[in-house]
């Protein structure tokens, strides 16, 4: 399984892009850590990382869309 990372501020498309990974079961990590992202030179958000990929909103979005529900992690079987 990926190691993924919403980078986020709360705004609506991090919100959406929140709510499709929870939709899925996606495990993942938020961080809205302001000082860690100006030092990766972060500027726009949400950024997902997956592994060590950077997604931009809509690349992420179609990343989302593309995986299958991970439901059956989420109850633990």
């Amino acid at each position: 399984m990926a190691k993924i990372i919403l980078y986020s501020n709360g705004c609506p498309k991090c919100k959406v892009l929140k709510a499709k990974l929870e939709a899925k079961n996606i495990p993942f990590e938020e961080n809205n850590n302001v000082q860690e992202l100006i030092s990766m030179n972060i500027k726009t958000l949400p950024i997902l990382k997956v592994d060590e990929n950077f997604l931009n909103f809509l690349t992420a979005n179609e990343w989302v869309n593309a995986q299958p529900n991970y439901g059956h992690l989420k109850q633990g079987n």
